[in-house]
């Protein structure tokens, strides 16, 4: 899968003039559904599917500080699938190579009236390109 890539906007700086911390976890989504789309599942493809994915925790390392107009790529890797819950670890990378972020969002699969949805059993079309990603 192609790495995902952001240039910092100023209006998500602070005063001292780095990336506030919260929009980290904004860009791990932006990034996760970019997988996704390459995957062939955009959020939309899911909902016709009648399943959604909620995170349900979020796990965020800062390694080094990002400022505006920085490029930072973001390699999305599928860390653990199982019939109920997906793991996606992310990198960040700044332009020279610094490590400034490592994450990990876990999810569920839900479907209607928040009922918990097998992947392998109920919607296996989306389990198997879940793990088919998982070898490239």
């Amino acid at each position: 899968m192609n790495a995902y890539t952001h240039k910092v906007q100023y209006y998500e700086t602070d005063k001292m003039g780095v990336t506030h911390h919260s929009n980290y976890i904004r860009w791990m989504e932006e990034a996760r559904t970019d997988y996704m789309e390459q995957m062939g599942y955009s959020y939309q493809k899911l909902e016709t599917l009648g399943v959604i994915s909620p995170v349900v925790g979020i796990e965020c390392s800062y390694k080094a500080s990002t400022t505006y107009a920085d490029i930072i790529t973001i390699k999305v890797e599928i860390e653990e699938l199982t019939g109920v819950k997906l793991k996606v670890k992310y990198t960040m990378t700044k332009e020279d190579g610094t490590l400034a972020f490592e994450g990990i969002s876990t999810h569920c699969f839900l479907g209607e009236g928040g009922k918990i949805v097998r992947l392998k059993n109920e919607v296996p079309e989306l389990y198997e390109a879940f793990k088919n990603s998982m070898d490239k």
